[in-house]
């Protein structure tokens, strides 16, 4: 896998439809098709970039006026499909920093952004189900890292008009440390 892609709408009907566009477009793998809070229809897929490409682009033409966001990373961070996927082993707990956003693919490109940025550790990047629609990610590491990490994060999703709020907590309670995954 090279690339992800992700098409969100406010439409469960036109979600449907955009997802069997994006399947019969290109040669990608589905990960999920499903209505998420509230009233929303996320669609991920993976694959080759060009393919994921043409894939999401299928996906937005079908939607039409019912997109909400839209997204291609093209060599994806090799720990943000796993933390999608809620395959990802969990770290232990240093800093923890949290990027919300009014998205999810906002949030899955803020979460290849953070690490990216800076040496941490994806500990989840939780989609939309139970959020009201938002979505968010954490990350674990020292302070200096985390707080880079998340102004990277911030910064592209506050330039998307997503970002709902980002903090840094330098030392977690230990109750709190078991509770973040």
């Amino acid at each position: 896998m090279n690339a992800i892609g992700v098409v969100e709408l406010i439409s469960i009907a036109r979600g449907y439809a955009a997802a069997d566009a994006m399947l019969k477009a290109a040669n990608v793998q589905l990960h999920a098709a499903k209505p998420v809070c509230p009233g929303k229809y996320a669609i991920l897929v993976y694959g080759g970039v060009a393919d994921v490409q043409s894939s999401v682009e299928a996906g937005v033409e079908a939607g039409g006026q019912f997109v909400v966001d839209q997204l291609v990373i093209a060599n994806i961070h090799p720990s943000v499909w796993p933390a999608v996927t809620g395959v990802l082993p969990p770290p232990a707990i240093q800093a923890l920093g949290i990027i919300e956003t009014y998205s999810i693919a906002s949030t899955v490109l803020a979460a290849d952004a953070a690490v990216k940025a800076a040496s941490v550790s994806l500990v989840e990047v939780r989609l939309a189900l139970g959020l009201g629609g938002k979505a968010f990610a954490t990350v674990t590491g020292e302070v200096s890292d985390v707080a880079a990490a998340v102004e990277a994060a911030s910064t592209l999703a506050g330039d998307r008009g997503m970002l709902t709020e980002a903090v840094v907590i330098p030392a977690p309670a230990a109750g709190l440390a078991e509770f973040t995954i």
